[in-house]
């Protein structure tokens, strides 16, 4: 019997790639830094970027895509602090992708956005794979998940821009050791920042927002 073997999962992330260069290609004609927030459910994503909303949204203009399987919670916590935010929920998708990154863009004022925060779905599998026309990803792990957290998903440390180590006010009550993540971290990725952040710790949040701050004053020269 002949068979024909499809690999419909590699067609699909090539397809997801090309419409991500188009995504990209269009933030970059509107001069628009966008951020790609990946990590688990519990690891403060949402608290880190409502924080950066707060403090940057003084110097920046920023924008929300939200995006969660069904519910829009999160969207409805991040709208509070009038930035415009486009719930995108992904049904039975555990990731955000290029498409409904595409579908969010045209409902965006682009010329009028700095920064643009895109808040994945709540996990550290699916969303490694998925590119969708960011200039920066973000992975947030925080020390509740456990000091072996990082070693437990290769994948997407090998292909973020900045590793953020969460929370870290409670690492000593969960028995978790964040130099250990770090180390971690470092041993999967030596090139990209490692930052350790509680919204507890001021100093530590100022170097995250100083981080970003770099990255968008960057764009508006280019």
């Amino acid at each position: 019997m002949l068979m024909h073997v499809i690999n419909v999962g590699h067609d699909v992330l090539k397809a997801n790639d090309k419409l991500a260069k188009k995504n990209k290609e269009k933030l970059d004609k509107n001069g628009v830094l966008a951020i790609n927030f990946m990590g688990a459910i519990g690891s403060g994503k949402t608290t880190l970027i409502e924080r950066t909303i707060t403090e940057l949204g003084k110097k920046y203009r920023i924008a929300v895509i939200a995006g969660d399987v069904i519910a829009d919670m999160d969207a409805g916590r991040i709208a509070k602090l009038g930035v415009t935010t486009i719930p995108v929920n992904t049904g039975r998708e555990c990731h955000l992708d290029a498409k409904l990154v595409e579908k969010a863009l045209k409902s965006l004022d682009l010329k009028n956005i700095d920064i643009l925060l895109m808040e994945n779905v709540g996990n550290l599998i699916c969303p490694a794979d998925y590119q969708l026309g960011e200039h920066l990803r973000v992975v947030v792990v925080s020390v509740t998940e456990g000091d072996d957290i990082v070693l437990k998903h290769p994948v997407i440390f090998k292909s973020t821009d900045i590793a953020i180590i969460h929370k870290k006010d409670l690492a000593e009550a969960v028995f978790a050791s964040t130099e250990k993540m770090e180390a971690d971290v470092r041993h999967l990725n030596s090139e990209i920042p490692v930052l350790k952040t509680s919204i507890h710790d001021a100093e530590s949040m100022n170097q995250w927002f100083s981080t970003i701050s770099s990255f968008a004053d960057e764009r508006k020269k280019d």
